[in-house]
């Protein structure tokens, strides 16, 4: 699709578009209240005219280094874009998922403006495309910056659906084969790693619909299934059925998930009487 015509499609969708709408309308706000962020606000959000073209200059403006400025940095993401328009989408859901699920967050504008856990998640989006497109190269340097910036360290190649939140996002680690279906909930100091020195598919496969505990650690090519739960600092080296908690180190199967959609509702707690036949 050629630059004009992924242009044509966006001002299309832009009529429509609430997410962006939304932003925009508590960008307003925002500046109004405190005009000492005007030139931010209005650098970030209010002089752009599309959500992807807000996204594009706030990423590239917490990427700019001496090594790769911020301008060569949004031409790629605008190829990445080009390629992939559905990256925006992605990018929307998880905007919505942010806001939904936790509890810190208050508006749209929250995760675009200051969440490192969403603003890693999308330059990991861009870096994904660049990777497919043959730009390897690019990709890698922007998992190394965005792991130097946030502290959160996705490779490339792992593939990671839409509607994630990233709480807090710091110290997160996700290796090259790991999978994240759609409406993942990841809680910081989250890895999805390798066993050892094993090459080929050896990370984390993490379905539809899961929530991971802080300091979880998820090694080796095993199966989280749809909606079950990972307790904070468990070490998970087999798989886990869906809508089952598992806890511990190593992790075992304490129980049901507690509820039919646990990322999204986002209770982390364990019942004392957890039913063993969930076993």
């Amino acid at each position: 699709m050629s630059r004009t015509a992924s242009s044509a499609k966006t001002a299309g969708v832009r009529q429509v578009d609430p997410v962006w709408s939304r932003i925009r309308g508590e960008s307003e706000e925002i500046a109004a209240k405190d005009p000492s962020l005007g030139g931010f606000i209005f650098s970030t959000i209010l002089n752009h005219s599309s959500f992807e073209e807000a996204l594009c200059y706030r990423l590239s403006q917490q990427l700019d280094h001496v090594d790769v400025c911020a301008e060569l940095v949004v031409q790629a993401f605008e190829d990445a874009l080009v390629d992939a328009p559905d990256i925006g989408d992605a990018a929307r859901a998880d905007v919505v998922a942010v806001f939904e699920r936790d509890p810190a967050c208050f508006r749209y504008v929250e995760p675009l403006l200051y969440f490192k856990g969403f603003q890693a998640l999308q330059i990991y989006r861009m870096a994904h495309r660049l990777w497919h497109m043959g730009r390897k190269d690019f990709a890698f340097y922007l998992q190394s910056r965005c792991s130097q910036m946030f502290t959160v360290d996705i490779h490339p190649a792992a593939r990671i659906g839409r509607g994630i939140m990233i709480d807090h996002g710091h110290n997160i680690v996700i290796g090259e084969t790991a999978e994240i279906g759609d409406d993942c909930s990841l809680l910081h100091s989250v890895t999805l790693g390798g066993t050892g020195k094993a090459h080929g598919d050896r990370h984390p496969k993490v379905r539809r619909g899961v929530l991971i505990g802080a300091g979880a650690k998820i090694l080796g090519n095993i199966e989280v299934g749809a909606c079950a739960r990972v307790a904070s600092g468990s070490v998970v080296l087999h798989d886990v059925p869906a809508h089952r908690t598992v806890a511990g180190v190593p992790a075992k199967v304490v129980g049901f998930a507690g509820c039919d959609e646990p990322a999204l509702v986002m209770d982390h707690t364990l019942a004392v009487d957890e039913d063993k036949s969930a076993k």
